[in-house]
């Protein structure tokens, strides 16, 4: 990178807006964070499949968060993150955004040419000596077969990551944005070792990424806390900062390059651990809450009562009748069981109260319901059919909604990951 590139801080959150209507309620999140003594820059991420659902333009967005830098005075970084594309997706965010998800997920597995995976294993000798993760307690070591073996598996996305980046880079120039790689979306977490080797790829395609998204171990489903082993995935993150330590020293990579936890938002009971682990290791860390806006606004029209509690209503009621096809896009990432939804005859008789404790996320609460909210969580499409009765009711409860927002991202989200005990 040249001395003018864009750099990407070392606290980084990534916030989704689905409706662009929420930016000063997002950022009043990170001037809380700044007056506390932390600056944390926001990522304003919105992906091609979230704006053909809801119908809108990057462009849109990229205004939305610049109007909302302008009302607050904000004068710390931010930026717009073009959120999981490739080369068939691309352009139409290269002009708004400076922040790049490239998403090679699907091209994992896909066969490398053996003469590939034989020319990177030549190139790649010292990745067979014994390398200490010190962070982890761990050491890596490698047999030449081992590296083959990830090669075979990895070689063909970070190509294509390569490809996209370049393609990227020819229209928007070099050092004009952050390029990040996203491997998460994928159903085997990748070992050290393997990210390792990726990292090792990412710099022979001359990559200058400064965030890398690998899939960890356990379930990331979303709007719901993490399920999985806690222990194992803070031995696996604690080993993955390791081996970003070393390949910044071994590969010359950009030496704020830093982990990206892809959560689905609300992974509660993980932000303890990486907590300790970042203020252990003095790693940077880039958090993607992606739909936790927009279930924030949903409890907030529920909580203002009469047209706006009807309206929340109505959501569930059409959500609970499309719910096939609601949830088909991301099958891989929801875990709903039908048998605990509540029907939608009970949510109409629903007090204001009863409707935001079942969607808010506190697992402590008897009326907490994770069906019901991971059901919302894709059911923004409802909202974006209703067109301007949906937005005329946020912006009527503009105060009561913007409330939640920003005590959604601040209380919940930041203040846990970035404030020490």
């Amino acid at each position: 990178m040249t001395e003018k590139s864009l750099r990407l801080p070392k606290y980084t959150i990534g916030v989704g807006d689905r409706f662009a209507l929420q930016g000063r309620a997002q950022l009043r999140a990170c001037v809380l964070a700044l007056q506390a003594g932390q600056e944390i820059s926001p990522v304003w991420n919105k992906s091609n499949r979230e704006h053909l659902i809801v119908g809108s333009e990057p462009s849109q967005t990229r205004q939305a968060a610049d109007q909302a830098v302008r009302d607050l005075g904000w004068t710390g970084p931010y930026f717009l993150d073009a959120d999981h594309i490739g080369l068939k997706t691309v352009d139409r965010f290269i002009e708004p955004c400076d922040f790049f998800t490239i998403d090679v997920a699907d091209k994992i597995g896909s066969a490398a040419d053996t003469g590939d995976v034989q020319k990177f294993a030549d190139r790649h000798p010292e990745v067979l000596a014994e390398i200490p993760l010190t962070a982890a307690g761990l050491t890596s070591k490698a047999k030449r077969e081992d590296v083959e073996e990830v090669a075979r598996k990895y070689l063909a996305a970070v190509r294509e990551a390569g490809q996209i980046y370049r393609y990227i880079a020819e229209r928007k120039g070099n050092g004009r944005f952050i390029p990040e790689i996203s491997m998460d979306e994928t159903d085997s977490p990748q070992q050290p070792l393997e990210l390792l080797i990726i990292l090792a790829a990412i710099a022979d395609e001359k990559i200058p990424i400064q965030t890398i998204a690998p899939k960890f171990t356990g379930r990331f489903n979303k709007g719901v806390d993490y399920r999985g082993d806690i222990e194992a995935f803070t031995r696996e993150f604690l080993a993955d900062l390791a081996v970003i330590a070393h390949a910044v020293r071994a590969y010359d990579l950009p030496a704020n390059l830093k982990l990206s936890i892809h959560s689905g938002s609300d992974k509660f009971s993980l932000y303890g651990p990486i907590q300790r682990a970042l203020t252990e290791t003095g790693a940077g860390l880039h958090l993607k809450t992606a739909g936790t806006t927009w279930l924030a606004e949903l409890a907030g029209l529920a909580l203002a009562g009469g047209h706006g509690l009807e309206l929340a209503k109505e959501i569930y009621t059409q959500s609970y009748e499309r719910m096939d096809e609601l949830c088909a896009p991301y099958a891989s990432v929801i875990e709903i069981d039908r048998g605990k939804l509540p029907r939608p005859k009970a949510v109409k008789a629903w007090t204001s109260e009863q409707y935001a404790r079942a969607l808010h996320h506190d697992s402590s609460s008897e009326w907490y319901n994770a069906d019901f909210r991971q059901l919302l969580h894709v059911s923004f499409k409802i909202a974006a059919k209703m067109g301007v009765r949906f937005i005329d009711a946020i912006r009527r409860n503009e105060e009561i909604i913007a409330g939640a927002v920003t005590e959604n991202l601040f209380e919940r989200h930041i203040r846990p990951l970035f404030f020490p005990d």
